[in-house]
């Protein structure tokens, strides 16, 4: 169909429906383009609450609030100015001196869970189940803690949703109202940052293809596809990542044998090299939350590719091991973002490399690739219906 030609999609009025209120838009929700120039150690230090000397452990090291804000943004592509906002909405992090006396800040009573930090990486989670669940189409009810049904309001946008699904996991009645509504959440983004709506950016565009990518592997080889869809960082939303796992006569971590190691789907530019994953920027501009970008986890420390290095499709960007997040054997994890934005591993931008195509299964880790006919099921058992091999032909 032609650009700009009207279309009439009929749609019919569900009970329960949310409000129409437009909290925030998808550009200001990840951690994409308009957070270039932000610096949040500096805008933290601007501002007398408690957040400013503030320093707790995470991720190895002892780190500053600030510092904690950056790294789950990082991780999650959450924008920092969102979880900040989000800090001072419930906990005055940036406006009250002292620091509430519970240790559940965001008021996640999870175990184990009563610093900052985990209050936020439950926070972020919780922001990308609803943002990505929108996207997805997989959320279209959900209940708030006092088991009301929610219904989001279809015109809704994806960052609003992941709003409404953050609050309903911690509030009921007038409560929840207030922080979904207009002097809510969405006034106290605007007194801290401005109005989100007043810069918006087209954050994924509707002609956006996919870059040609090779199958993550030296060419000519056999791997495992061990994992069909599933999250892109942490658990749950988004199903964005898939892995492959090197030959081998062993389960669990082993050290792979030295020619079969990792390698750059595409040109790029690696951006992003440590404990926590690999960002290959394809675009080469040098930023990790602008264009398509490859993420790559549980490379090894001692051969993954250095920050800076210029990488052309094929290059060994490092050997697959059970370093960094969690795993239960030697692979790699390779994921998809844009603008910030995880990409959906089966959806309107399919993962694909080489012509192979990922579906997902009903769970995550399960699920398929497809290519002329010919079908890989993702298995951690590593059988013969699970490889899948490089360079294999059209």
């Amino acid at each position: 169909m032609p650009p700009g030609l009207p279309m009439k999609i009929p749609i019919y009025y569900r009970g329960l429906w949310g409000t129409s209120f437009r909290s925030i838009p998808d550009n200001a929700f990840v951690d994409g383009p308009t957070l270039i120039g932000f610096n949040t150690s500096a805008y933290v230090a601007s501002h007398s609450g408690w957040l400013k000397d503030y320093v707790g452990y995470a991720s190895g090291e002892y780190r500053t609030g600030a510092e904690i804000v950056d790294l789950v943004a990082m991780n999650f592509s959450v924008s920092p100015r969102l979880l900040l906002a989000m800090l001072e909405y419930q906990a005055g992090a940036l406006s009250q001196a002292k620091k509430p006396r519970s240790t559940y800040i965001l008021g996640f009573h999870v175990l184990y869970s009563e610093t900052v930090y985990y209050q936020l990486i439950i926070a972020a989670e919780t922001l990308n189940n609803g943002y990505y669940g929108w996207r997805a189409g997989n959320l279209t009810e959900f209940e708030r803690s006092d088991k009301t049904i929610v219904r989001p309001d279809p015109w809704l946008n994806a960052g609003s949703v992941g709003m409404q699904y953050y609050f309903a996991q911690l509030l009921s009645g007038p409560d929840y109202d207030l922080a979904v509504g207009p002097d809510g959440f969405a006034k106290t983004y605007q007194d801290l940052f401005g109005d989100p709506w007043a810069n918006q950016l087209v954050q994924i565009p509707g002609s956006l293809k996919q870059p040609n990518l090779m199958l993550p592997f030296a060419r000519n080889q056999t791997w495992t596809y061990t994992g069909g869809p599933h999250t892109g960082w942490g658990s749950g939303e988004p199903f964005a990542a898939v892995d492959f796992a090197p030959p081998s006569q062993f389960h669990g971590c082993f050290t792979p044998d030295p020619q079969n190691y990792a390698i750059a789907a595409a040109d790029g530019l690696v951006v992003r090299s440590d404990i926590n994953g690999l960002a290959l920027d394809l675009d080469g501009d040098g930023d990790e939350r602008t264009g398509w970008v490859i993420f790559y986890l549980h490379l090894a420390g001692s051969t993954r590719a250095p920050l800076g290095k210029q990488l052309n499709a094929g290059d060994k960007i490092g050997y697959p091991s059970c370093e960094g997040g969690e795993t239960t054997g030697t692979h790699v994890h390779i994921a998809r973002k844009y603008n910030g934005e995880w990409i959906l591993a089966d959806g309107p931008l399919t993962f694909n490399f080489e012509g192979w195509s990922a579906h997902a299964g009903r769970v995550a880790y399960q699920g398929t690739f497809t290519r002329n006919g010919a079908t890989v099921t993702a298995c951690q058992c590593s059988n013969y219906y699970s490889q899948i091999r490089s360079g294999a032909g059209p």
